[in-house]
């Protein structure tokens, strides 16, 4: 009875230390690649058109890619939105900090750029 407790859970154990490995790896990277943001944006741009051109000589994924272009126009526009929309929420008090250890922070994004 002992044996059947203990195995399950030995047998899930590597697997669950893989993915934590593989995740830790994938971070790893992903900060690496943090401060490089304009060729981070190249880099999107290059696939972009490498998808563009594969759909064009294929002709064909045209509906596909109608889906995915509404998909990231919205990304796109949570990306480029404010997170307080300063015309609908009026602020009672000073905008501007008036303390010097209250930090200002002009545009704070709705959709930060690793989610986008």
């Amino acid at each position: 009875m002992e044996g059947i407790g203990g195995d399950t859970a030995s047998a899930a154990s590597p697997v669950s230390q893989w993915g934590h490995d593989a995740w830790r790896l994938y971070q790893y990277y992903l900060d690496k690649t943090t401060p490089h943001a304009v060729y981070r944006w190249i880099g999107t741009l290059v696939i972009l058109a490498i998808y563009c051109l594969r759909v064009f000589y294929v002709q064909g994924f045209y509906i596909i890619s109608y889906g995915l272009g509404i998909y990231l126009l919205n990304l796109l526009i949570g990306f480029l939105s404010p997170l307080v929309d300063p015309e609908i929420e009026v602020a009672d008090g000073p905008l501007l900090p008036t303390k010097g250890s209250d930090e200002f922070k002009p545009f704070i994004r709705r959709l930060p750029e690793f989610k986008f």
